[in-house]
């Protein structure tokens, strides 16, 4: 054997030996936290679950128009609703590096809660069953439940002391709630997407950290699989050349290490995968867009600056007068499209979950749908409400966002592609793709039901779903529609990869306690 294969084959074992007894509990808790993933992830409060809550809209007090309330406010909101604090209509506007609240009676800045309001609010959140409710404290870091809730800081922290463990989040900055947890949905996270994503609060609330720590991992996996298989092929033998106790073997190895062998060879490539995509889930060195539309494409299809000036508490009021035979609103949103300011109010009532039998069959909860909703418009609300703007009104907009850019294709979708989809059914349906002749092959889908662009494709976006999803969750439409069969083989491979890490553990731990001995007294 040459001295070059002599260094090589020493680098590879030496390389997944102690990258795999570094490593191997690692890729345990990835494994099993992966799974309990599949049916339980963060907890998290809807739209819909805010709003069953809160009050009805009531603007009969309300005396202040949007654009004087924006002046007010002293920056140009980038989103507006309309709610209720208590008996009092507020506007709370997106923008400037958080969320602002002001009130539509009088203008003033909402100045905080109280401890005493908080409680209220959260004790008006569960409709009468929290009476126990008590103030927990008032937090100006995140704790594990909000990390990702840095815009409604500083937040009010409520325990209902009821039987299920209910902890509510009162943002200060809306009055409004931002999150729930119960026992139940921080157990099931704390074995899922804590542990799978690293997402323990002192690491995930340093985010450069974090992220830099998690891609760092996952190449390091990337290497311990590939040198292990590349090992596990150098070693298997075809001819069964081998001769062991038991007679002739395909493998050198005997009891745990003749598992982990043959295991590593079955699932060695899919683990391998797993933690590369895994990793491109970190979106390293922005190695790719994001799927949001630019800023500019966004102005464009809302028609430039918004226009606050004709957005009236009188506009408003009609709005809701349109719909109230319909349902009672609790909250109102104010968008533009193609330079008209438009109201979108929905249904707070839950919508009735989809039938059974117009499923497939599977494991996890029932897909649900996006509630109901009404647009009317603040121009010419004598049209009326109406659900989603015209087809039509899409013909000069789809070529305004990608000036001088011919257009391959327009497409109204009725049902998800492999781009545009949710598991959840949630996403909204219609939507108008258009494909783009551009250097980055560019694919815009337009929402109706918004006015707006739902998502932003590219093509490198586009390999990035393939890479991330598809390799890291067997996002195939073609396996996750016929569920169980996904559940299935996501299982089956998870617990192959458990088996490979697992048979590894006792050969490590004795390499451990030999080279120990070594730097220890005698």
């Amino acid at each position: 054997m040459s001295g070059s294969s002599t260094f090589w084959r020493r680098l590879v074992i030496y390389l997944h030996r102690w990258l795999g007894i570094a490593g191997s509990l690692l890729f345990i808790s990835w494994f099993v936290s992966g799974v309990v993933l599949m049916y339980a992830g963060m907890p998290e409060l809807t739209p819909e679950e805010r709003l069953l809550g809160a009050p009805r809209l009531d603007l009969s007090r309300a005396t202040v128009g949007v654009s004087e309330a924006a002046v007010r406010a002293g920056f140009t909101p980038s989103r507006i609703l309309v709610g209720m604090h208590g008996d009092r209509p507020v506007y709370r506007f997106s923008g400037n590096g958080g969320w602002t609240t002001l009130y539509a009676d009088t203008g003033a800045l909402a100045s905080g809660l109280s401890e005493e309001a908080a409680v209220a609010i959260a004790r008006q959140f569960s409709a009468g069953h929290a009476e126990g409710a008590s103030y927990d404290t008032r937090l100006t870091r995140p704790d594990q439940w909000t990390l990702q809730s840095s815009a409604f800081f500083p937040l009010h922290r409520i325990r209902a002391n009821d039987a299920a463990g209910t902890v509510l989040y009162v943002s200060d900055r809306t009055a409004d709630l931002v999150m729930r947890t119960t026992s139940r949905t921080r157990r099931w996270a704390y074995a899922g997407a804590v542990v799978h994503w690293l997402y323990f609060t002192p690491l995930r609330a340093r985010a450069g950290v974090w992220s830099n720590l998690v891609i760092w991992l996952s190449i390091l996996g990337c290497v311990l699989s590939l040198s292990g298989l590349v090992w596990g092929l150098w070693r298997v033998s075809a001819s069964r050349r081998y001769r062991l106790r038991v007679g002739p073997s395909h493998t050198p190895y005997v009891g745990l290490m003749r598992w982990h062998h043959y295991g590593g060879l079955v699932f060695g490539l899919f683990t391998f995968t797993w933690v590369l995509s895994g990793g491109l889930s970190m979106e390293p060195w922005g190695w790719h867009p994001g799927t949001a539309p630019t800023r500019l494409q966004a102005q464009t299809v809302a028609g430039g600056s918004p226009r606050l000036g004709p957005v009236t508490v009188a506009s408003l009021r009609a709005a809701v007068a349109a719909v109230t035979p319909e349902f009672a609103p609790k909250e109102l949103e104010v968008i533009h499209f193609a330079g008209e300011p438009y109201v979108l109010l929905t249904d707070p009532e839950p919508q009735p979950r989809p039938d059974e039998s117009t499923l497939p069959r599977t494991l996890a909860t029932l897909a649900t749908r996006a509630p109901d909703q009404r647009l009317v418009s603040v121009l010419r609300p004598e049209r009326g409400p109406f659900a989603r703007f015209d087809n039509s009104a899409f013909e000069d907009v789809v070529a305004a966002v990608m000036p001088g850019t011919s257009i391959v294709d327009a497409t109204w979708l009725r049902q998800y592609d492999d781009y545009y989809y949710d598991r959840r059914h949630r996403r909204p349906l219609p939507v108008l793709r258009v494909r783009y002749e551009d250097p980055a092959a560019t694919w815009l889908y337009f929402d109706p039901s918004r006015g707006a662009i739902a998502r932003k494709e590219e093509r490198l976006t586009r390999l990035n779903r393939w890479l991330y999803h598809g390799l890291h969750s067997l996002d195939f439409r073609f396996l996750y529609d016929r569920r169980p069969l996904w559940d299935l083989a996501v299982i089956t491979l998870s617990l192959g990869g458990i088996l490979v890490s697992v048979t590894s553990l006792g050969q490590g731990w004795r390499r451990l306690r030999r080279h120990g001995g070594r730097f220890l007294p005698s």
